[in-house]
């Protein structure tokens, strides 16, 4: 029974192992990822300016869109009645 607990430790040792691998593994490839998209759009704004303001512009709208449109942590407390109606 003993040597039934032991592999049951060793193979839980290699399994905590294999996931702290795999996690570093994602989080090089979502730099590496990262990294190539911010040298695109370097060479983008070199290469073609005007393809690259209006990729830019396009980000940007979007990204004011989702801003706006987003329910935020303020309104939701204030329509519950947390807060004064005069806030």
């Amino acid at each position: 029974m003993q040597v039934l607990d032991e592999l049951d430790d060793l193979f839980g040792v290699i399994g905590l192992m294999a996931e702290r691998l795999r996690n570093t593994v994602i989080a090089l490839a979502a730099v590496g990822i990262a990294l190539a998209i911010e040298f695109g759009g370097v060479l983008l704004a070199f290469r073609h300016p005007p393809l690259a303001l209006a990729t830019a512009m396009l980000l940007f709208v979007i990204l004011l869109y989702r801003s706006v449109t987003a329910t935020g942590y303020a309104l939701s407390r204030s329509s519950s009645g947390n807060y004064p109606s005069s806030l």
